[in-house]
C-alpha cells in the first residue's frame, strides 16, 4: 500500500477524533520499519491526544492489516518547526518564517530561507532578502517553518 492510499484508509478516523493528519512518514524497509503520523488541532496537541489517536489508528491497522511487514507507530504534535505539506497550511501561516528546499532548482537555487508572503492552489511566494520568489507547491520537496529566534 502507498503512502497516499494509506492516508487515505487512515484520515477519516483521525479526523472523526477530532484532530487533522498533517503529515504520514511511511519507511518500511527491512525490520524495524516506522509509520509516523503527525497530528494537530486549533488548540495544539498533548500526550493523550498522541495516545487517543494511536489506539484508534492502532485498531484500524490491526483490522484492515495494509501493511505486510513489522513497523512502529509513532503519533506526535507538529512542533515548532512544522512540516507544511498543504494548501491550508501554506494559507494558515502567511507572513511566518519559511525554510524550503526544492526538487529541483528554480531560479538557480534549491533552498530558500524568507517570509511567506502569499499562497495559492499552485505557488507560494517568499520574500528573501528584499526579493520576491514564486515556487510551485508541485515542486516543494519540504517546507518548515522556521521557529522565531531560530
Amino acid at each position: 500500500m502507498t503512502g497516499d492510499e494509506l492516508q487515505k484508509l487512515l484520515e477519516p478516523t483521525i479526523e472523526r477524533l477530532g484532530y487533522e493528519l498533517t503529515d504520514l512518514e511511511v519507511r518500511l524497509s527491512g525490520k524495524g520499519g516506522l509509520l509516523r503520523i503527525t497530528i494537530d488541532k486549533p488548540d495544539g496537541i498533548g500526550l493523550d491526544d498522541c495516545e487517543k489517536v494511536s489506539h484508534a489508528v492502532g485498531a484500524l491497522l490491526d483490522v484492515a492489516d495494509p501493511v505486510q511487514s513489522d513497523y512502529n507507530l509513532e503519533v506526535s504534535s507538529p512542533g515548532l518547526d512544522r512540516k507544511l505539506t498543504k494548501v491550508e497550511h501554506f494559507q494558515r501561516f502567511e507572513g511566518e518564517t519559511l525554510k524550503i528546499t526544492m526538487r529541483f532548482p528554480i531560479e538557480g537555487r534549491r533552498r530558500f530561507r524568507g517570509t511567506l508572503v502569499s499562497s495559492d492552489d499552485k505557488n507560494i511566494v517568499v520574500e528573501v532578502d528584499g526579493e520576491s520568489h514564486s515556487l510551485p507547491l508541485s515542486m516543494i520537496d519540504t517546507a518548515r517553518l522556521v521557529p522565531e529566534g531560530a
